[in-house]
């Protein structure tokens, strides 16, 4: 391995295997008799039963990662991302193929990964220092650092089973941060994060760049992906489609998400009984953009396929800022729209009011709810970029309105100052 690497793999591979229905056995008699029906097969029958039953997580997988790097893997759901970081952090072993790792390696996988749930936060800082690799004197040399990093002082001696999501991740990447490691992996868990803390953790991960550490990054953020890492690794349905730098592979992921349900979003039984095939964003003379003027008006075209007839839906197109901070949804319920129902094949259109939104990329997301409330889908629509002549990205919140200002507060004289306005 090149002294210059830090991780290196060669055709790193994952089987799962599935198990079916038929397979859950509840007494002995059932799994006796399902293991003699196995002796009387074939081993082309065997052979053929064992394929259809597994499943590739992660197919011939091979790449070279230099010290000092910031990498992003990407890809959407179920692409192998987290198995990957898995493999790579030896929490499970590689079907086939080998990776090489040189250097100390922390990880953050999930939210509270090595916490006892009974234990307090400062038993758990020790507890989860050791299982990373740090020794007690060392974890209590840190400490401070630690819980200062996490901003739960107020807590650190209450049992973590009564953290929220929130809190377990600022003090596992607090500890997991403050291992100093050469190699650090994470994988998503700054979502559960506000975005002063999950920008603190990027402030943090550059440090660490800084000093010569190497970070593998998973995130369906593509604005921290985009401000954090040079390079990036595409994976789809398990196989690396691309490695290279982080503009093309950001377009090439934009292209294929399209449409593609949000991460947020988990079908319930049975699947989406609706499915948005097209979504267009236009500008008002129905031109298709992808960038936008503050104070421009946008038209916003979907195609949908419905099964069967979806009584009095409420089609909601929501926007929401790169870094995933929700900035404003439309809902044709809300707006009274008459939509009696859903059927077959059509079209919906939503005309926006002025975009009041500061310049930034937005993600447009289209979602259709029954008359009970339930999310039967929702679908990424694309994304587009808002140009504001002086508000700049993330420096002036998410939207502006001109306000009523006095020019002279020694006069009665008031002057109203609106957008466009000297």
């Amino acid at each position: 391995m090149d002294s210059n690497l830090a991780i290196s793999a060669r055709g790193v591979g994952k089987r799962y295997r599935r198990l079916l229905r038929s397979e859950r056995h509840d007494s002995l008699r059932d799994l006796v008799a399902a293991g003699a029906a196995n002796v009387f097969r074939s081993s082309a029958e065997r052979t053929a039963a064992a394929e259809r039953n597994t499943f590739w997580a992660l197919k011939d997988a091979s790449f070279d990662i230099e010290k000092g790097e910031n990498v992003g893997i990407i890809g959407l759901n179920g692409a192998g991302k987290s198995t990957l970081l898995k493999l790579l952090s030896r929490i499970t072993t590689p079907t086939t193929g080998g990776i090489q790792v040189r250097g100390r390696l922390g990880a953050l996988l999930e939210v509270g990964t090595g916490f006892h749930h009974e234990l307090t936060g400062r038993e758990n800082v020790f507890l989860y220092g050791s299982i990373l690799g740090m020794s007690r004197k060392e974890v209590a040399a840190k400490f401070d650092a630690i819980i200062e990093f996490a901003e739960i002082a107020d807590f650190i001696d209450t049992p973590v089973k009564r953290y929220s999501s929130g809190m377990y991740v600022r003090l596992a990447f607090a500890v997991a941060a403050h291992l100093d490691p050469d190699i650090l992996l994470l994988d998503e868990v700054l979502a559960v994060g506000d975005y002063a803390f999950q920008r603190k953790c990027m402030n943090f991960a550059r440090q660490l760049e800084r000093k010569g550490a190497t970070i593998l990054f998973v995130s369906h953020n593509m604005f921290s992906i985009k401000s954090m890492c040079q390079r990036v690794i595409y994976l789809k349905k398990g196989e690396v489609v691309y490695d290279g730098p982080t503009a093309e592979g950001l377009r090439r992921y934009e292209q294929d998400s399209k449409l593609a349900d949000t991460p947020w979003f988990h079908p319930a039984d049975g699947g989406a009984r609706v499915r948005f095939t097209d979504v267009e964003l236009l500008t008002a003379d129905g031109r298709p953009s992808t960038v936008f003027a503050f104070g421009d008006t946008m038209l916003i075209r979907l195609r949908y396929r419905a099964e069967g007839r979806i009584e009095n839906p409420d089609i909601r197109i929501g926007i929401d800022r790169d870094d995933e901070t929700s900035c404003t949804t439309y809902s044709s319920a809300a707006d009274g729209v008459p939509l009696s129902c859903l059927e077959g094949e059509g079209v919906i259109e939503l005309r926006t009011p002025p975009i009041k939104l500061v310049s930034d990329l937005y993600v447009v997301n289209a979602i259709v709810r029954d008359a009970k409330g339930q999310m039967l889908c929702a679908q990424i629509g694309g994304r587009f970029h808002v140009n504001h002549p002086v508000f700049a990205a993330n420096a002036y919140g998410v939207y502006h309105e001109p306000g009523a200002w006095t020019v002279n507060a020694g006069s009665v004289e008031r002057r109203e100052i609106g957008y466009g306005v000297g």
